[in-house]
């Protein structure tokens, strides 16, 4: 058998940020801020969502939106509608083919 090929298990603390639960274990992930629990040094790794704050383990429905994805699709459409105001519609590009054309063909 090889050695050395498993990575290194650390104790860690998973925060949820929008619970505020901590869960205490290991895992093989590790970050720069450390937090010392009964004398042992635990890296605390922040998370988005846990089993504390999922609306399938809560039973409620709480609204998440820490990516700013409304926001983002709002301000989306509100340049695709700015957008569609300007551009012209099919048939009046098609018009303006059809003169183009027409007038290229009578020189």
């Amino acid at each position: 058998m090889k050695k050395d090929i498993h990575p290194k298990v650390h104790p860690v603390v998973f925060i949820d940020t929008s619970a505020g639960a901590e869960f205490i274990t290991t895992s093989t992930l590790t970050s720069e801020k450390t937090r010392e629990i009964d004398g042992v040094k635990h890296f605390e790794i922040n998370i988005e969502i846990s089993s504390a704050s999922h609306p399938f383990f809560t039973g409620k429905q709480v609204f998440v939106d820490t990516a700013r994805r409304v926001e983002k699709f709002q301000e989306k459409q509100a340049k695709m509608e700015a957008a569609q105001k300007t551009r012209k519609g099919k048939a009046v590009k098609k018009a303006a083919r059809a003169k183009a054309k027409e007038d290229k063909e009578s020189k």
